[in-house]
């Protein structure tokens, strides 16, 4: 299994054991899972450490003592970014089209034969 710090620190080049929260205080770090390779990384819980030392044994412990992950991802909580842009998350256009389920044919067939006095037609028998 492997273990993986991501944020800032991870691209500095900083030790695993410098210090992240004021005087050592508690932080949360979220941990992300593979259960086996080739699967997408979920999310399996946060855990509170003072540093990323900490955070990855912690996360190892919760996350991998079992063998129930074949990577971890171990994030501070205070490095995830937060998207909220209504523009970029629901586009004022509708593209419904684009998606599989976009039309629902069986709405929109029963509103034309209620327009048209139909009833559905019964099943064939084969």
């Amino acid at each position: 299994m492997t273990a993986r710090i991501l944020g800032p620190m991870a691209s500095s080049g900083a030790s695993p054991r410098a210090p992240e929260g004021p005087s050592g205080a508690l932080e949360p770090w979220e941990v992300f899972r593979q259960e086996k390779d080739g699967d997408p990384m979920r999310h399996g819980g946060s855990v509170m450490a003072p540093d990323a030392e900490l955070a990855m044994h912690y996360a190892r412990e919760l996350f991998g003592r079992r063998q129930e992950s074949v990577r971890l991802w171990i994030v501070r909580r205070a490095d995830v970014v937060d998207l909220h842009d209504p523009d970029l998350l629901q586009p004022p256009l509708d593209r419904s089209f684009k998606k599989p389920g976009g039309y629902v044919m069986r709405d929109k067939l029963a509103a034309a034969r209620s327009a048209a006095g139909q009833e559905k037609p019964k099943a064939r028998a084969t």
